[in-house]
């Protein structure tokens, strides 16, 4: 594991531009942290950086955003999973046929325990001066694009 120190917002949108150069189609990114944490403004930050015009939408209403090309540079799926009260639920949102060619940014995982052992988990924490604390868990699929 290895931790990053983001001092603001700025820098956390910045984190997620950063880490748009290194995702694929088929990478699974999640997003913990409490509410307000910044997992939001990192995927903003990597949908940003993958072409995506305007701010992104919180998907925490409509569950799954889809992000297609032209619009972003590969498919994306940005998941919220915070009104998600039984893992059984996922099996609904069509997930597990999208992880061959889209890349999926999930917030709120722990919503789903174990259901992604290869993400690159995220966790957002707050610093003591007011900014975050990212601790990345690499699984090896990541280790050669990590540190980003």
């Amino acid at each position: 594991m290895t931790d990053l120190h983001l001092a603001d917002p700025a820098a956390t949108e910045a984190f997620g531009a950063a880490l748009a150069a290194h995702v694929r189609p088929g990478d699974v990114v999640t997003l913990r942290g409490d509410l307000g944490a910044g997992k939001t403004s990192i995927a903003r930050g990597l949908l940003a950086a993958l072409g995506l015009a305007g701010e992104a939408p919180s998907p925490s209403f409509a569950i799954v955003q889809s992000y297609d090309p032209p619009e972003v540079r590969l498919p994306v799926l940005h998941v919220d999973l915070y009104r998600i009260d039984d893992p059984d639920e996922l099996a609904e949102l069509g997930l597990d046929e999208a992880l061959s060619d889209t890349l999926l940014l999930v917030e709120w995982p722990e919503r789903a325990p174990g259901y992604w052992p290869q993400a690159l988990a995220l966790t957002l924490s707050p610093a003591p001066d007011g900014g975050r604390i990212l601790t990345a868990d690499v699984p090896a699929s990541w280790t050669p694009r990590w540190p980003i």
